[in-house]
């Protein structure tokens, strides 16, 4: 039982329940050690729906150790992931199929698809997806080019997502780096563009199959406000779970004060 439960109630309700299909929370994880992930898996097990490895960190930790830790995410039945920039080297190396084998002897249960740095046409886009749901695992791709100079045509950001659900991505990820700053959606302060949100969600189906990379609290706030408790947010760090959880939940000011003035 929750601490504070049967005493009141939360002031936004809807809060999607896990198994989730929205309302899903992507934290981005540089480096967390074992007992760390501990504190994290015990303090916030039912508000992370996938922790990604980001960049290539995983490279980095011991065998046993990286085991260790991936089984102690994916008991908690959360999905564990390698960054979609090492996904590009093993690609740009030619060694995927070997990156596929090896990340499900770590114990990674499900593989981020990108294309943030290297070129990768639509045709072989599509068979990596392929193959990693052959071999396995679940897939999360993701849009958009780091370097805010590259910037792709909508047209063809749109054309990607349509094409990497079909071929059995459960979301798509809108590009905006780990900092939130000058990348995709955000201005060089963080600042959200709304005409830019626009224009993306203006080819898209539904906006359910997204994923916002949104690591400062002002972007979650505008995301949450405009598409409610259970959009879908991404490169959220740690030690904020459960600072989004509350703003999702309107335990915060500013999500209080529209759950308050609506129910009037």
């Amino acid at each position: 039982m929750k601490a504070w439960e049967n005493v009141l109630s939360m002031p936004v309700e809807g809060r999607s329940k896990k198994p989730r299909q929205t309302g899903y929370t992507m934290l981005l994880d540089k480096g967390l050690g074992v007992e760390a992930t501990k504190d994290l898996i015990k303090i916030a097990a039912d508000y992370i729906d996938d922790i990604k490895l980001t960049f290539g960190t995983s490279a980095f930790y011991d065998e046993e150790v990286l085991k260790e830790k991936n089984k102690i995410i994916a008991d908690a039945g959360i999905d564990i992931m390698p960054g979609g920039t090492f996904l590009e080297v093993a690609v740009w190396q030619n060694v995927y199929e070997k990156y596929l084998k090896r990340a499900k002897e770590l114990g990674f249960t499900m593989i981020e698809v990108s294309d943030g740095t290297i070129e990768i046409g639509r045709e072989q886009r599509k068979e990596i997806i392929r193959k990693a749901i052959d071999a396995g695992f679940k897939v999360i791709s993701e849009v958009g080019k780091k370097d805010p100079d590259e910037k792709i045509a909508l047209s063809l950001m749109h054309e990607e997502i349509k094409d990497d659900l079909e071929q059995g991505a459960l979301k798509v990820i809108v590009e905006s780096r780990e900092a939130g700053k000058g990348v995709g959606i955000y201005d060089k302060e963080g600042k959200v563009k709304g005409d830019e949100v626009d224009s993306i969600i203006s080819g898209i189906e539904d906006v359910d199959c997204l994923i916002w990379e949104a690591p400062i609290k002002n972007q979650q706030q505008y995301l949450i406000m405009r598409f409610g408790t259970n959009v879908n947010l991404g490169n959220v760090p740690p030690e904020e779970i459960l600072a989004l959880e509350a703003l999702r939940q309107g335990l915060r000011g500013d999500t209080l004060k529209k759950a308050y003035l609506d129910s009037r």
